[in-house]
């Protein structure tokens, strides 16, 4: 045997030659693609109503959009037949959230481990009421660290939770196909 010959070598792609077509449709999973149109109304609907709940803060000289809302506005969009899309789930557990929140708040201060607690704490309660909306766990959050007055916050965020409730009833309205929103109020 000759040791001359050296074993040839496999093609590999070079780093700068582009990825196989077929690696694409592995990334993609086998979650099942949503028609462009329900893209369409889901994107431009969540994003009118944060644009609607910036405006009304600008107005108000208040923060109207937090993080929690704008998740919520994503779910009830993207996703409106899950339970945590109702609007049980968005109003009820925001708000219970806040009262959890709030009362983190008054017992032991503001800091990042009373903010984890709350968080655990609000979605317990949330569980036990039936209002399932993981979004609003992170008011609590909110709450706990930023400190907002009450007496502002909580009817700013009832209104904001039910305007992007109706949001999602109107955009389910306009449509002539797609998952009717909301499947239950209550």
């Amino acid at each position: 045997m000759s040791t001359d010959r050296i074993a040839p070598e496999r093609d590999l792609p070079r780093p700068s030659e582009a990825p196989p077509a077929r690696l694409l449709p592995r990334l993609a999973g086998r979650a099942p693609a949503p028609a462009p149109g329900t893209v369409l109304y889901g994107v431009g609907g969540a994003t009118a109503v944060m644009l609607g709940l910036v405006a009304i803060g600008a107005a108000l000289h208040e923060p109207v959009l937090i993080p929690p809302l704008a998740a919520s506005a994503a779910i009830v969009h993207s996703v409106p037949g899950l339970p945590l899309a109702q609007p049980r789930s968005v109003i009820g557990g925001h708000l219970l959230c806040a009262a959890v929140g709030y009362a983190g708040l008054a017992a032991f201060g503001s800091s990042p481990w009373v903010a984890a607690v709350a968080a655990g704490l609000a979605l317990a309660v949330m569980t036990l009421a039936r209002t399932p909306h993981s979004p609003a766990c992170a008011t609590a959050v909110v709450i706990v660290l930023r400190t907002p007055d009450p007496r502002t916050f909580v009817p700013l965020l009832a209104g904001a939770s039910v305007l992007i409730v109706l949001a999602g009833c109107a955009l389910s309205r306009a449509r002539r196909t797609g998952t009717r929103y909301p499947q239950y109020w209550w």
